[in-house]
Parts: structure tokens; sequence; C-alpha cells
């Protein structure tokens, strides 16, 4: 994993009112050839979650909550969010997107995660030298691709949980421990761990609160 996901939101300093359930369209090709990473080989060297794009995680979480915000307009009055998302483009990884799931959705209550049509973001499979990312181009496409090695070296469900955690506005911290899900692979490959701590299901219930919550990010939290 070497995650490119990362923050996801620095300047969302915005307060934004963020509610509702997203929906982003399926698994489409890269929205820009230019803008998105390349699928090289795999390197045999072991990926490390590290050295993701801060921009490309913070726009990624902004496309979110934008999507986010217009289904609020649609239906004002939701409390709950949820994210939806298409898991066709990554097949090998059905298991473990769906343990993610199951993970996200048994930790934290204000924002769900949900497989189906109108999906905001969706998951890719592929090889690519830098290891596993979520990506948006800014425009209304978003994903989160997963690299083969990676997983293989790394345990696959934490890396899909990690990633799913940058979906939902956690940055990458990655001097934290093994129980610290957003410490990526910090700890290393023997870190098994795939859910997130006390502290990051606070973080991301205060996120989504009521569907109505303020998003207000440390900037100094993504450097």
């Amino acid at each position: 994993m070497r995650h490119r996901t990362s923050a996801l939101a620095a300047t969302l300093g915005l307060g934004l009112a963020v509610s509702l359930s997203l929906g982003t369209g399926s698994a489409s090709a890269a929205p820009d050839d230019s803008a998105a990473p390349s699928h090289s080989s795999a390197a045999k060297a072991p990926r490390s979650f590290t050295g993701e794009s801060k921009e490309s995680n913070q726009k990624f979480f902004e496309f979110i909550v934008k999507e986010t915000l217009k289904k609020q307009a649609e239906k004002p009055g939701l409390q709950q969010v949820t994210i939806k998302y298409s898991a066709g483009g990554a097949p090998t990884f059905r298991s473990q997107i769906a343990n993610s799931t199951a993970v996200w959705n048994s930790a934290v209550q204000n924002v769900k995660l949900a497989e189906g049509s109108g999906a905001t973001f969706d998951y890719r499979e592929g090889n690519d030298s830098r290891g596993s990312y979520a990506y948006t181009d800014g425009h209304g496409s978003g994903y989160v691709f997963l690299d083969y090695a990676q997983n293989q070296q790394y345990s696959s469900n934490r890396v899909v949980a990690h990633e799913t955690g940058h979906v939902l506005g956690l940055p990458d911290h990655y001097s934290g421990p093994c129980s610290e899900l957003m410490s990526g692979g910090g700890p290393g490959t023997s870190c098994t761990n795939d859910r997130p701590n006390s502290a990051e299901r606070s973080r991301v219930e205060q996120l989504w609160a009521n569907g109505v919550a303020k998003v207000t990010f440390d900037q100094a939290a993504f450097k």
C-alpha cells in the first residue's frame, strides 16, 4: 500500500454541511489519462504505505463531500450519509472490499458504505509501482486503486480498509502503531490489523455527524 490516498482534505477548511447518500458512477476509465497514475509493472521491492499524494487525497475527499452535498440538497433532512461504491473493477478483492465495508459500517454510525448503482467511487485493481492509492481528477471521477504486489506483501484486508479510511476523510499517520489503521505500512508487513482505533472512529463520526456536520480540517494534520 503505498497509498496514494491520504488525508484527503486540507482545503476543506470550508465549513461544509455534509450529508447524505452519495453515489458515483461506475468504474470507468481513468478520468484523464494524463492525470491518472500509470499502471506500470510492479517492482519486486515491498511496497510501503508511504509516499501518497496529499494533493490527490485532498481532492478525493473534496469530491466525496461535493457529491454528498448534492444529495443533501436533493433530500434535505437526512441524518445519515450513505456512500455508494462499485467493486466491479476489482473482482480479485471482492472479499476484502466486503470486509472493509463491514468493518467501517460496524465502527461508525454517521456514515455508511454500500455497493450499488449511482456510486460515488469505485475500486480498481492492477499493477502499479507506487502501490495502492485513492485518486480523483477533481471533476467527478474518483476511485481506489489496489495494487496486486502490495496486497500480497501486506495484509490485503488492512490495505483495503486503510484506503477506504481515506474515502471517509482520514489522513495517513505512518508513525502510528499497528493498532492505528491509518498508520498503513509504518508498522511493517507483519501488521494485519484492519480496524480503526477509537480515535479514528471518533474522527470519522465527527466529520459526518448527523449528516450536517461542518467539515473543518487542521491543515497541520496533513503536513
